[in-house]
């Protein structure tokens, strides 16, 4: 049974409803259902609270806008952040599309960016190690067709969705034993290649087997899905919650772990933060940062690496001997001019003379460069 709305009574309920047509000609019905809502909302508090509001030119952001604001914000039990970020950028839609109707350009103004509440943020959520390790072991233990997958996952960062449209031949040879995945076009609407190993080419050997023995008519996946795509991932996360469970391991995972585990791993590894944006086929670094779960111990090393061979500095020379007349002392006397100079720049501020010292370095590093490929004169 329906319930029924008591109708709107509000001047200016008519030119709301109005924008709101004029933005439901493209959007889903349960979109335009979160629209409707809105504008009772609002104009319901505009009526109770500010009852003179009765034209659009009477809008103001103080006290209407930030005092719709703080009654959201008011609302006990409160309401889900989610749902409170949509009120808000809702209404901001419904405010830029009236301001365009109705040429009033101020009404596009009225809320702002910064009013929309910030969506929690969550924490990387790569796996514990000990938990990481306890479930690879169950993986290989069972061999089997989801266990395969999952494996698959934590060895490529790849989003369970872009998993289960893998193509058969997914694999592409690239020099002599390189290997890369194709991943498909998935959640960014983005392609890429993922370098991968040996056990990662053994994993979709495995899968192409078990391929090969289903009764599914082939149909270019890798993976087979009898009863069509959603049943395939509902089927792999029930899996995996049954895997963790056989493995002793209490913590709930999700598919999605592995790929943060994935990244985690290849930033332990040594792999560098661009790098790691293209294996996760992400634009945006702060996404990225998102997956990275970077604890005191690996802070810790990268400090005590930064303090033992800092990549900014010239390497160090080592002590001077006495002076030989050969490509060895040349190159040994070369690396200590390039040291002292460079020592030297640092010393002076931004200006001519250090730029000039600047170019006499990089020549000095090509000179350098140049003496190493010097063949040492037979004797």
């Amino acid at each position: 049974m329906t319930r029924e709305r008591r109708p709107l009574s509000h001047p200016l309920a008519d030119v709301f409803w109005r924008a709101v047509d004029s933005i439901a000609a493209s959007l889903s019905p349960d979109t335009v259902r979160g629209y409707r809502a809105v504008t009772r909302s609002f104009l319901r508090y505009l009526g109770a609270d500010h009852h003179e509001v009765r034209s659009l030119q009477e809008l103001r952001r103080d006290p209407h806008i930030l005092g719709w604001l703080a009654h959201l914000r008011s609302r006990k039990p409160p309401i889900v952040l989610a749902t409170h970020v949509n009120n808000v950028v809702r209404l901001r839609h419904i405010l830029e599309e009236l301001a365009w109707n109705e040429q009033m350009p101020d009404l596009a103004h009225l809320l702002r960016p910064d009013d929309c509440p910030r969506r929690e943020r969550k924490v990387p959520r790569p796996l514990l190690a000990e938990d990481d390790q306890l479930l690879q072991q169950e993986l290989v233990r069972r061999n089997d067709l989801a266990s395969n997958v999952l494996l698959l996952l934590r060895h490529t960062g790849m989003r369970i969705g872009e998993c289960v449209d893998l193509s058969s031949d997914c694999l592409h040879a690239g020099a002599p034993e390189q290997w890369a995945i194709h991943v498909p076009l998935g959640k960014m609407k983005t392609e890429r290649l993922v370098p991968v190993d040996s056990f990662v080419c053994q994993l979709v050997q495995r899968l192409r087997s078990l391929r090969s023995l289903d009764p599914t008519p082939a149909d270019g996946f890798l993976l087979a899905r009898p009863r069509g795509r959603e049943m395939l991932l509902r089927g792999l996360r029930k899996s995996l919650h049954e895997i963790t469970a056989a493995a002793g391991i209490s913590a709930w995972i999700v598919p999605h772990q592995l790929r943060h585990t994935y990244a985690t791993f290849m930033l332990r590894a040594g792999v560098s933060f661009p790098g790691i944006m293209k294996l996760l086929g992400h634009s945006s670094p702060d996404m990225t940062m998102r997956y990275l779960g970077i604890a005191l111990p690996d802070l810790q090393r990268e400090y005590q690496q930064a303090r033992s061979q800092p990549r900014h500095l010239v390497p160090q020379p080592r002590p001077l001997s006495p002076a030989r007349a050969d490509l060895s002392g040349l190159v040994q006397a070369l690396q200590a001019a390039q040291h002292v100079l460079e020592m030297f720049r640092r010393t002076l501020p931004d200006g001519a003379s250090r730029r000039h010292l600047d170019r006499l370095g990089n020549r000095l590093s090509k000179i350098v460069s140049e003496a190493h490929s010097l063949d040492a004169p037979e004797k």
